[in-house]
């Protein structure tokens, strides 16, 4: 059936057909001031978020800010309780250290954003004893299903770990991913509230991950994040130098090394922070 035979039956005006709706000249400058505005105030709702932007001179109505909020997903989060921290110095990395392979991982969550203002959420995970990079993961969000997701992915491919390091995020500490866990066979170590440097090796590694990736790239896109992300983790294993190491690759390291038995004692207690070099 052509257009027209199809609007005539149905008394509609062919022009219809053919209208390419156009973006408002403001539209990028609106979204991104949102957003920031978002990100400063996350309790807001989008009337609260409509009156800031009319204040800073922005004609639009309350209509246009809840569709470009909801083109954003955006939502005020629920309100939680407040939970118990789980975590206690002695699961810190200066107490407990790793003397080999695949004994301890530790991960944490790094914060970034595309090109457009929209966040990117990061998951590193790396081997303490190795130094070696396993996991860098990036989506607009990543909660605790889709970490055991690719934590099932990651033990697939470099075996199961003894231990996994963390803060006490919302992630690490949610009742599916410690069942998870416990079914594995993984022993959870979280570290004091509060306590950022008791997982140092994390640390550590973000901080270069920042300083040597996320400050030098730009983002579009969450495809175009993954394709450098996984570049730059494969230059970080295989070709970058690691002081801690002799200056050899994680890779190079890892390969003389000799796997880690899953029955293996648990962690050697170490009582002394001058004992342990994290770079």
């Amino acid at each position: 059936m052509s257009e027209r035979w199809a609007c005539e039956l149905v008394e509609q005006p062919r022009s219809t057909q053919r209208y390419q709706p156009q973006e408002a000249d403001d539209e990028g400058r609106l979204v991104t001031r949102m957003l920031e505005h978002v990100r400063a105030h996350p309790r807001y709702g989008y009337r609260r978020i409509w009156v800031l932007l009319r204040r800073e001179g922005f004609v639009v109505n309350r209509k246009r800010i809840y569709r470009l909020w909801r083109q954003e997903g955006l939502k005020v989060p629920k309100k939680q309780r407040k939970k118990r921290g789980l975590g206690t110095s002695e699961n810190g990395c200066l107490r407990q250290r790793a003397i080999r392979k695949n004994q301890v991982w530790a991960w944490d969550f790094v914060h970034d954003w595309t090109t457009d203002g929209r966040p990117l959420k990061w998951l590193t995970i790396v081997d303490e004893y190795t130094r070696k990079c396993l996991g860098l993961r990036v989506a607009r969000s990543i909660k605790a299903q889709d970490a055991i997701d690719i934590l099932a992915e990651l033990f697939a491919m470099h075996g199961v770990p003894e231990h996994l390091r963390s803060d006490n995020g919302p992630e690490f500490i949610a009742t599916a991913m410690r069942e998870w866990l416990k079914q594995v066979n993984v022993g959870t170590l979280y570290i004091e509230p509060g306590s950022p440097w008791e997982n140092g090796y994390s640390e550590s590694f973000n901080s270069k991950c920042r300083d040597e990736f996320l400050n030098a790239e730009e983002f579009d896109t969450v495809p175009h994040a993954r394709t450098l992300a996984g570049a730059w983790q494969d230059d970080y294993n295989d070709s970058r130098p690691h002081s801690s190491l002799g200056y050899m690759t994680p890779n190079e390291f890892a390969r003389t090394c000799a796997a880690s038995a899953r029955a293996t004692p648990s962690l050697q207690q170490h009582t002394s922070a001058a004992e342990t070099v994290l770079s």
